[in-house]
């Protein structure tokens, strides 16, 4: 996708209605975007969802079908330790409140709230807070349509940024939205931007292409074609003094692009670990596939016999159990012997229990963490309870996710005071998480 838009913007073909012709991004203000990144996030969105073809895929050999590829098993540890960091950091303990100056009951705190309910806050910003932490980041975009403010949970791989500040929050930035329908495949982008004025603004492309070609974002067509409630291009809202979107990220430091305002995967400096965990993981399995019972058989006596009282065709042995596997024994050989090998249980769970805590170190979790042993791992109560480094690292995102919240808090009040029925004073109101 970001090919796309680099494509895009490279060639000249888009004009901002309210910039000169962009050869390159970045001639952009101050961006300078490198296209590998986007890259990177793809592979981290490819091992949370659970397989990532240089990471499963593998070549193997054996006598029957020579050399060929094979998928390997997978413990899901980028899903696993994300949905634990998400879920220690915002969970049914989380309360945001508002409370307004010389004021018992808060207006402000009261509306919040309604909207919060209304966009499943609760429900949808622990799956997005979980997603960010496997992408690198997530946006919150607050929009108006009839029902008043709605919420928009975005991810990384969907969001370019524009512009960003010496502080590194992002000002402005494009939203790519993909949808087919019928024989076309449209890509929709959304440039929230400012104008040379500083009043924040809007801009809708469309672009058409044949739904197989995924590479290619076609011709720009008019935006009512997929959309035809919308009646203008470009959306210009004086008045709102902030960004119309918040901007998340893991509390990490970016090693991978220093000047990126962009954040990191939680396991972006772990692949090998993970790619380790997941060999020995698949060793363990084929362990038991290998090393299951077998029974060597005589080939004689697996021959079918006629019972002399019945005139029935019976087996010694059962020729559909896999147990018994027949070999060709010379005469005075003919005895049953048992192949099983013992199966090396406890030296696998002891490999995949020290690459776990090595993953655990490498993504701010205490060792112990994560088990292959069926223990189970720490609550959240015993987490909190102990000064341990799963405690410091959820403390560290805290910071970034409560300043992400506050943000969105204040965008929400001003949007409602350009758009909506009520005008909250935002120096009256104090935000606590």
């Amino acid at each position: 996708m970001f090919s796309k838009i680099m494509q895009l913007l490279k060639g000249g073909l888009h004009k901002l209605g309210l910039y000169s012709d962009i050869k390159k991004l970045s001639d952009h203000k101050n961006v300078s975007m490198d296209e590998n990144f986007y890259t990177q996030i793809d592979k981290w969105k490819a091992l949370y969802s659970g397989y990532l073809a240089d990471h499963h895929e593998y070549m193997d050999f054996n006598i029957e079908k020579g050399k060929h590829r094979k998928t390997r098993h997978t413990l899901g540890m980028p899903k696993v330790v994300t949905e634990e960091i998400a879920t220690l950091i915002y969970n049914e303990k989380v309360q945001i409140s508002i409370s307004e100056k010389e004021k018992e009951t808060s207006d402000v705190n009261e509306f919040i709230q309604q909207v919060l309910k209304a966009n499943k806050f609760n429900t949808k910003f622990p799956e997005l807070l979980e997603k960010m932490f496997a992408l690198g980041g997530a946006v919150l975009k607050p929009y108006v349509d009839e029902q008043g403010i709605k919420l928009q949970f975005v991810t990384a791989d969907a969001f370019i940024p524009i512009s960003y500040s010496a502080t590194g929050e992002i000002d402005e930035g494009v939203f790519i939205t993909e949808q087919v329908k019928g024989q076309y495949r449209y890509t929709h982008l959304e440039w929230y931007i400012k104008d040379e004025d500083g009043v924040y603004a809007i801009e809708h492309d469309l672009y058409r292409t044949d739904k197989n070609k995924e590479d290619e974002l076609g011709i720009k067509v008019e935006l009512q074609e997929l959309y035809p409630e919308m009646q203008f291009d470009v959306w210009r809202f004086p008045g709102v003094t902030r960004p119309m979107f918040v901007y998340l990220k893991p509390n990490i430091a970016n090693n991978i692009d220093f000047s990126s305002p962009l954040g990191i995967s939680l396991y972006a400096n772990a692949m090998d670990t993970m790619k380790a965990i997941d060999i020995a993981f698949d060793s363990f399995i084929r362990e038991f596939r290998l090393g299951k019972k077998r029974i060597m058989v005589p080939r004689q006596a697996l021959r079918t016999v006629v019972d002399p009282e019945t005139g029935e065709f019976k087996r010694y042995f059962d020729a559909s159990d896999e147990v018994y596997q027949g070999y060709d024994a010379g005469p005075g050989n003919e005895k049953i012997e048992d192949m099983s090998v013992e199966l090396r249980v406890d030296e696998h769970i002891s490999a995949v229990n020290a690459l776990l805590n090595l993953f655990a170190m490498q993504t701010g979790f205490s060792a112990g963490s994560f088990s292959f042993d069926g223990q189970s791992v720490k609550t959240a109560t015993e987490v909190v309870s102990e000064n341990s480094k799963t405690f410091r690292t959820k403390q560290s995102h805290e910071v970034v996710i409560e300043d992400a919240l506050k943000h969105l808090i204040h965008v929400i009040v001003e949007m409602e005071k350009v758009f909506g029925d009520r005008d909250f004073t935002t120096s009256d109101y104090e935000i606590t998480v």
